[in-house]
C-alpha cells in the first residue's frame, strides 16, 4: 500500500512593522524563481532544501540558515524524496540598517554574505525565537527584537563590516527608567514608540544597551513579567481565558504557546500541579 502523498503547505502570520513570518512544507518543486524586496532569513527544519542563487545550486540541511538578500533572483525545491521544511523571515533593509548602525555606532552599508548557507546559531535562534507565538501577529517589541537579533547575526558573519563594532557606553539612567516602565506596564502590549520616549534611546540602541545590561531583549523581559503575572493569576483561581485577554495575548491558545514556551509546561498543567 503506497502512503498518500504529502501536500504542500504554506502557513503565515500577520505582518506587523513591515516584517513577516511564514512556515512552509514542499514536496517536490516549491517556487519558480523570483525575488523579494526584503531580506529573507530561512531556517530549514526539516528534509534537504535545494535552489539556485547567483549564478550556483545551493543546499541547506535541517539547522541551517538561508540568508537571501533584497533583490536576488532565486527559486526553491526539494533537494530529497521527502520534502522539505522552512521557517523564514522577511525584514525589510531599512530596519536592518538601522539596527546595524547602532550595533556599530556608525553607518554601515547593509550586511552582506557571499555564502547563503550559514551555520548561524545566532541567526536561527532570532528566526525560531520570533516564532514561538506563531501563528499570532509579533507585539511591537518582539519586531524590534528580531530586527536587533537578525541584524546582530548578519553583521557578525559579514567580515566586510563586523570589525566597525564600536563599544558604546550604557546609558544607565535610560536603562533603569525603562525596566521601571516595563515591570510598571505587566498586563498590556507596550509599543515602541512608548519605549523610546521613556528611555530616550532609539529601538535598536535600546535592545543594544538593554541586553548587555539584563542579557536579555526589552520584549523577552516584558514578556517574563507578564507571565508571571498569569502564574499568578492561574495560583488565585482566574480563567485562562480572561488573563490571556488581561495580559494582552490574543487568546488563550497564544498564551498557552508562549507560556509553555517560557515554563516548559503548558498553564493547564501548571494548575493542575499547583494544585497538588
Amino acid at each position: 500500500m503506497q502512503t498518500p502523498a504529502v501536500r504542500d503547505r504554506i502557513e503565515s502570520a500577520p505582518q506587523a512593522g513591515g516584517v513577516a513570518l511564514l512556515r512552509a512544507w514542499f514536496a517536490g518543486h516549491a517556487y519558480a524563481r523570483h525575488r523579494h524586496d526584503t531580506y529573507a532569513i530561512c531556517v530549514t527544519d526539516r528534509g534537504l532544501q535545494g535552489f539556485d542563487y547567483r549564478g550556483a545550486a545551493r543546499l541547506s540541511a535541517p539547522g541551517e540558515v538561508v540568508v537571501l538578500h533584497p533583490d536576488e533572483p532565486h527559486d526553491g525545491r526539494a533537494a530529497a524524496a521527502e520534502g522539505f521544511g522552512y521557517r523564514i523571515v522577511y525584514v525589510p533593509p531599512e530596519k536592518i540598517a538601522a539596527a546595524a548602525r547602532a550595533l556599530c555606532g556608525t553607518t554601515v552599508p547593509l550586511p552582506f554574505l557571499r555564502d547563503p548557507v550559514q551555520r548561524s546559531a545566532a541567526l536561527a535562534r532570532a528566526v525560531n525565537g520570533a516564532f514561538q507565538g506563531f501563528p499570532a501577529a509579533l507585539e511591537p517589541l518582539a519586531v524590534d527584537a528580531l530586527v536587533e537579533s537578525v541584524a546582530r547575526g548578519l553583521v557578525a558573519a559579514d567580515p566586510s563590516i563586523r570589525h566597525r563594532r564600536r563599544r558604546v557606553a550604557s546609558d544607565r539612567a535610560a536603562l533603569a527608567r525603562t525596566r521601571a516602565f516595563l515591570d510598571a506596564e505587566k498586563t498590556r502590549i507596550v509599543s515602541s514608540a512608548e519605549l523610546e520616549a521613556v528611555a530616550g534611546l532609539d529601538r535598536y540602541a535600546l535592545a543594544r544597551q538593554f541586553r548587555h545590561a539584563y542579557g536579555t531583549s526589552p520584549y523577552r523581559y516584558l514578556l517574563m513579567r507578564r507571565l508571571d503575572w498569569v502564574q499568578r493569576g492561574i495560583l488565585a483561581g482566574h480563567s485562562l481565558a480572561d488573563l490571556a485577554i488581561e495580559a494582552g495575548f490574543a487568546d488563550q491558545a497564544h498564551l498557552s504557546r508562549m507560556f509553555k514556551a517560557a515554563f516548559g509546561l503548558s498553564p493547564a498543567r501548571f494548575r493542575a500541579a499547583a494544585r497538588h
